[in-house]
C-alpha cells in the first residue's frame, strides 16, 4: 500500500473545500513527484496548486486549489513520513538505546537516523545513512536547518565510534550543505579518552572552518547506564575530565568569538554540573541554539522563573511537593526559595529522584520512571499535589518509560501529579503558586521517540 495514501481530510481545510477524498493517492503537486513528508511540505507551501490523485482502482484526476501561502492543505496520512522511518545502520559505541533495559516498549529500542525527522523535530542525524539522491535532494530543497550528531571529524576515529564504512564522510557531506546555503547546528557527544582531549580540538576547528553554515556546536558528555554488559568499555567523566573539557571547549569559544563574533561552541550544563562549577550567565550562549541538548537550559529556568516573580505578591498557596531528577534539584529548590521569598511563607519540598532503573550515573529528570517515583517517594510529606518535570512522561500522554501511568502513580501516592513543562521557569512558578500551567508537548511519531534518550 502507498503510504501517500490520503487517511482522512480535515472539516473545512483547502483540500476539502477542493474535494479532495480520503482513499486517494497523492502522486504529484504542480508536477513534482511526492514520495514522502518532505517533498509534500515543500511543494505543498505556495498559494495555487495543482494535486495528481489516484483512486484505489488506478483512475487519476487533477484537483486545483488556491490557499494561503504555507497553509496546510489538511490532509492526514497512514504515516507521519508518508513513508516508514529509515532505522540507523551505525553501532557506535556510546548508543543509550543499546544500554536499555530488556522488556520495554518496542518504540523505545527504534534506532532512527532519519533526516526528515531532523528538519521536521530537529532530531539530530549521522549523515552515515543518507543516499546520494537525499543529498541532492537537501541540497536542491535547500531543507534547512539540518542537526548533525558530528562526534569527531577525524575520519579513522568517527568511522571507529559510529562502527559503519561511511562514517568518515560526515565533512565532505557537510561542506556540500554549506556550498547549497543550508545551516547545521552540530553536537558531540563526548567520550573520556575517545574523542576529547587533541580529537576535540580537531574536530571545534574544523566545524569552525565551516561556519556561518554551521551555526552551533554543543559538546555533551556520554550517558552511561548500568546496563552496558558486552559493549565498548566507556565511564563517566570524572570531575577533573569534566573541569578540563570545559576549559578546552571555553578557550576555543573565546578564540571563536574574538574572531567571528560568535562563540559557535558551548558544553552542556551537565558538565558544568559534574565539574562542580558555576553556570555560565544567560548572556553567555548568545541565542541559546542548542538547549534540547541542554545547554544553558538551566540557566535559562532560573531567568524566566526571576522574570515570572517580579511582579508576584504575597498569597496563599496549597502545600506541594517536587519530584526531580538529582541534577535539576537544586536548581529547582532554589526557584522555590526564591518563590518563598517574593509571595511569602510557601509550603514545599525538592525531592531529588535517584535513577535505580538506569544507574545512578543517570541524573537527568526525562529518564526516572513511575518505579523509582513510587519507591522514593511513598510515604514522603507531598502536600496537596506533586508537581513533576514533564520530560518524566511519553510526548502528549501520560505514562513513564516503565508504562507506569500518572493516574497509578496518583492512587499509589494519594495525591495528585502535575506535569510541568520541563524547560519553563514561568510555568514552574506558575505551578508552585496553584495555577494552571501551559499545553503539554505535541504527541511524536513513535520512531521520533528514540531521541529523547539521546542529547
Amino acid at each position: 500500500m502507498s503510504l501517500t495514501k490520503i487517511a482522512s481530510v480535515d472539516p473545512h481545510s483547502p483540500a476539502r473545500r477542493a474535494g479532495v477524498r480520503p482513499g486517494e493517492t497523492l502522486t504529484h503537486i504542480n508536477g513534482h513527484p511526492i514520495a514522502d513528508v518532505l517533498d509534500y511540505k515543500f511543494y505543498a507551501y505556495d498559494p495555487r496548486l495543482e494535486l495528481t490523485l489516484t483512486a484505489d482502482g488506478g483512475r487519476s484526476r487533477t484537483v486545483r486549489l488556491r490557499k494561503g501561502e504555507g497553509e496546510d492543505l489538511g490532509l492526514n496520512f497512514e504515516t507521519y513520513l508518508m513513508d516508514r522511518a529509515r532505522s540507523c545502520a551505525n553501532r557506535c559505541i556510546f548508543c543509550f538505546v543499546d544500554q536499555m533495559p530488556p522488556g520495554m516498549r518496542k518504540s523505545l529500542y527504534f534506532k532512527d537516523d532519519d533526516a526528515r525527522l531532523s528538519f521536521l523535530m530537529g532530531n539530530y542525524i549521522t549523515l552515515t545513512n543518507l543516499s546520494a539522491r537525499e543529498i541532492d535532494r537537501i541540497c536542491q530543497l535547500r531543507i534547512s536547518p539540518v542537526n548533525i550528531s558530528v562526534h569527531a571529524t577525524d575520519p579513522a576515529l568517527r568511522q571507529a565510534m559510529l562502527k559503519h564504512p561511511r562514517a568518515g564522510e560526515c565533512l565532505e557531506i557537510m561542506g556540500r550543505f554549506a556550498a547549497a546555503g543550508i545551516e547545521m547546528n552540530c553536537q558531540v557527544v563526548a567520550c573520556p579518552g575517545v574523542n576529547d582531549g587533541p580529537a576535540l580540538d580537531r574536530t571545534l576547528a574544523e566545524l569552525g572552518e565551516l561556519h556561518p553554515a554551521v551555526t552551533s556546536v554543543a559538546v555533551v558528555p556520554v550517558g552511561v547506564t548500568k546496563f552496558r554488559e558486552g559493549l565498548c568499555p566507556i565511564e563517566p567523566y570524572t570531575k577533573a575530565q569534566a573541569a578540563a573539557l570545559i576549559d578546552q571547549v571555553e578557550a576555543f569559544a573565546a578564540r571563536f568569538l574574538a574572531g567571528h563574533g560568535t562563540s559557535l561552541a558551548w558544553c552542556s550544563d551537565e558538565f558544568y554540573l559534574i565539574a562542580g562549577r558555576a553556570l555560565p550567565e544567560k548572556s553567555y550562549y548568545e541565542d541559546m541554539d542548542q538547549l534540547e541538548n541542554g545547554v544553558g537550559m538551566l540557566r535559562l529556568l532560573l531567568r524566566q522563573a526571576e522574570l515570572a516573580l517580579e511582579d508576584e505578591q504575597a498569597e496563599q498557596v496549597p502545600p506541594f511537593a517536587v519530584a526531580t531528577g538529582v541534577s535539576a534539584a537544586p536548581f529547582v529548590r532554589k526557584i522555590v526559595d526564591m518563590t518563598r521569598e517574593k509571595c511569602g511563607n510557601i509550603d514545599g519540598r525538592v525531592y531529588p529522584v535517584v535513577n535505580h532503573f538506569f544507574g545512578e550515573t543517570i541524573t537527568v529528570s526525562g529518564l526516572i520512571t513511575g518505579a523509582d517515583l513510587l519507591e522514593q517517594l511513598k510515604g514522603r510529606e507531598l502536600g496537596a499535589r506533586l508537581l513533576i518535570p514533564d520530560n518524566m512522561l511519553r510526548a502528549g500522554e501520560r505514562v513513564f518509560l516503565d508504562d507506569v501511568t500518572v493516574e497509578e502513580l496518583e492512587q499509589a501516592l494519594g495525591v495528585p501529579v502535575v506535569p510541568v513543562p520541563a524547560d519553563s521557569g514561568f510555568d514552574l512558578v506558575d505551578a508552585i503558586l496553584g495555577r494552571e500551567v501551559g499545553q503539554p508537548c505535541p504527541v511524536l511519531p513513535p520512531e521520533a521517540e528514540y531521541y529523547r534518550y539521546n542529547p
